[in-house]
């Protein structure tokens, strides 16, 4: 009983931290375009996350005439729960699941994410809806193979696939420290995998007219909005788990995860979309060899430990 419990006040939490996301998201836009923001809705616009949500579920669902009725409907929902399957890795000491392959798991549950934007824009039966979703495979597959390049080389490191041994390791010196260009790669490559400025190219709003999720609108809008930000707030959190000391027993620990969040909304308030081509050249000719190089050092540095040892 304990476990469900864990689990359904760590989604409830989960819904309400992808609200004040959004609510902190437009507030600081608003202050770097030097205007206010959201802040009628409640004491300086606190409650405008509910009030959001309630109009988007509230709002009528209509169903374009010649799309797939029953999957154009369920890819919304599908989309939301394998954002909401990331936090089954979330660090509990107790009354939660500790997963020894979880940077496998990891793995897996973001590659499905491919399969919610495809079927999404596929069963929209919509031209614009079809060109955001065949962006989005294409740059999702392209950052996978680099991403999964940077996790394999901290599995080198720490010869196990558990979230929890970045903690023991972290304890003395954050991994920041000597793979800082390997962290630059990897909040990159996250801004790609979860489609953020400047790699927003499924939702391109400027030439795709809002790509993949032309067509949905209400709830169904609402899902995929949220399943977006959850995944964001978990690649926040793997990344201070992975390169800023991993002390989530710790206040600290969370503002940490705050600043990571805050560096997407900077980002995307920053600097303008990337152009489609120089993003694939990046992904194969940058951050593939880069990824391959840090496996070798890291691979070194394994080699010197066991040396060192052995002497």
């Amino acid at each position: 009983m304990m476990y469900f419990l864990s689990f359904f006040f760590l989604l409830l939490f989960i819904l309400v931290c992808v609200g004040f996301f959004t609510l902190m998201e437009r507030k600081v836009l608003g202050y770097m375009q030097f205007r206010k923001g959201p802040k009628m809705v409640g004491y300086v616009g606190l409650l405008q996350p509910f009030s959001d949500g309630m109009k988007l579920f509230m709002k009528e669902q209509f169903f374009p005439m010649n799309s797939n009725y029953f999957i154009y409907m369920v890819c919304p929902m599908l989309s939301f729960i394998q954002s909401l399957f990331f936090w089954v890795l979330f660090p509990f000491y107790v009354n939660c699941l500790e997963m020894n392959l979880g940077l496998l798991f990891f793995l897996c549950c973001s590659s499905l994410g491919v399969y919610s934007l495809m079927v999404c824009g596929w069963s929209s039966n919509s031209v614009y809806s079809m060109l955001g979703c065949i962006r989005s495979i294409s740059q999702a597959i392209s950052y996978e193979v680099s991403l999964s390049l940077i996790l394999l080389c901290f599995f080198l490191l720490l010869d196990s696939y558990n979230f929890m041994d970045f903690f023991y390791l972290q304890s003395s010196l954050w991994f920041l420290f000597f793979s800082l260009p390997l962290f630059l790669c990897w909040v990159s490559c996250c801004m790609a995998e979860s489609n953020r400025t400047p790699f927003d190219f499924s939702e391109g709003e400027s030439e795709l007219v809002s790509g993949f999720n032309i067509e949905y609108g209400g709830g169904g809008f609402a899902l995929l909005f949220i399943s977006e930000y959850s995944s964001i707030i978990f690649v926040s959190m793997i990344t201070c788990v992975i390169f800023l000391g991993s002390d989530f027993i710790s206040p600290f620990f969370y503002m940490k995860l705050i600043f990571i969040c805050f560096l997407f909304v900077w980002t995307r308030a920053t600097l303008p979309r990337f152009r489609y081509d120089k993003l694939m050249s990046l992904a194969w000719k940058c951050y593939l060899p880069l990824a391959l190089n840090y496996i070798f050092f890291f691979l070194f540095i394994k080699v010197l430990c066991f040396y060192h040892f052995f002497l």
